[in-house]
């Protein structure tokens, strides 16, 4: 068995003289949580419908759980579980109706059925809701109840779209709790996201895609491959004082602050920063910790797209 859950190499799907995506290639590890990240029009449903078989590719290859999308399209869809943009349920019937249709779908029967469709409805937080008919449900509840059937069978490769995008934040978190515990379990989470501190919060790695994968890594390691690294000096205030002593030390290129920190861009961080504490004790500065200063994904993900629309 392969390590990867998903292998994609030059991925491409054309329509007419519109590129959606073009030489897309991916490996995302069994068991992890990968996010694809981009603006509207970016080709991330595009991806997702490829590599769920939903669209065959116009060039590259994949293979999603060991199985090749183009040539074993069934066994890939007996494999993922898939929550769409916008999910299709059977308003009229049950929650409990709803799961139970699909699970026999997948070949989900008796009592194992019944045991998984009870597990996922609990798990989300919908087990007392099951008998009502999806019709009655708010926004939030239908989704969770779509993201409850791309569950049911028990999917090695779960695809999922904005899949907190409806949830009010105690529900986002009961998602993001799923996701982290799916991880656990040996499921791989692919997350289609706008939510850029969400994906950051519970991605191993993320790719930034705009018509192709501009960056892939995981998030910090981005932001060390675009920024030069810092040191974060967090203190009881930043004064005058403090910023003029720090300034004139040498070693300091910059020193931008921030909130009660000050992040700095030093010649040689070993080195330069005993130097710049004792600056800033004998500027009367109270210190409270030393540290590296990282960069947020929503900077790594701006810098990224910027500067490929810039290029383009």
């Amino acid at each position: 068995m392969s390590d990867w859950a998903i292998e994609a190499d030059g991925l491409t799907r054309t329509f007419g003289p519109l590129v959606a995506v073009e030489g897309v290639s991916l490996r995302i590890p069994r068991g992890h949580v990968f996010s694809l990240l981009g603006p509207n029009g970016a080709g991330k449903t595009t991806t997702v419908r490829l590599l769920t078989t939903l669209l065959a590719p116009t060039a590259g290859e994949a293979r999603v759980a060991g199985h090749d999308v183009r040539k074993e399209a069934l066994a890939v869809r007996g494999k993922v579980g898939l929550l769409t943009e916008v999910p299709g349920l059977y308003e009229s019937l049950s929650a409990w109706r709803n799961l139970e249709f699909y699970a026999e779908l997948h070949g989900l029967e008796g009592a194992r059925r019944d045991a998984r469709i009870r597990t996922v409805l609990e798990r989300l937080g919908i087990w007392e809701r099951r008998e009502a008919r999806v019709a009655t449900f708010s926004k939030g509840m239908k989704q969770k109840i779509a993201i409850a059937r791309a569950l049911v069978h028990e999917p090695e490769v779960l695809f999922l779209d904005e899949p907190t995008a409806s949830l009010d934040p105690e529900s986002a978190q009961v998602v993001r709790d799923f996701i982290s515990e799916s991880r656990a379990e040996g499921t791989t989470v692919f997350l289609n996201t706008h939510n850029l501190h969400e994906a950051e919060r519970v991605s191993d790695t993320v790719a930034i895609l705009r018509g192709r994968v501009l960056a892939t890594g995981a998030p910090q390691e981005l932001a060390r491959s675009l920024w030069p690294t810092r040191t974060a000096v967090r203190l009881r205030s930043v004064t005058p004082a403090v910023m003029e002593a720090v300034r004139g030390t040498r070693g300091v290129v910059e020193a931008v602050p921030r909130g009660d920190a000050l992040h700095l861009e030093l010649e040689d961080p070993a080195r330069d920063t005993p130097a710049v504490v004792t600056a800033i004790v004998q500027a009367g500065g109270e210190l409270l910790g030393v540290g590296e200063s990282e960069h947020t994904l929503e900077e790594v993900y701006l810098r990224l797209v910027r500067s490929a629309k810039a290029a383009a």
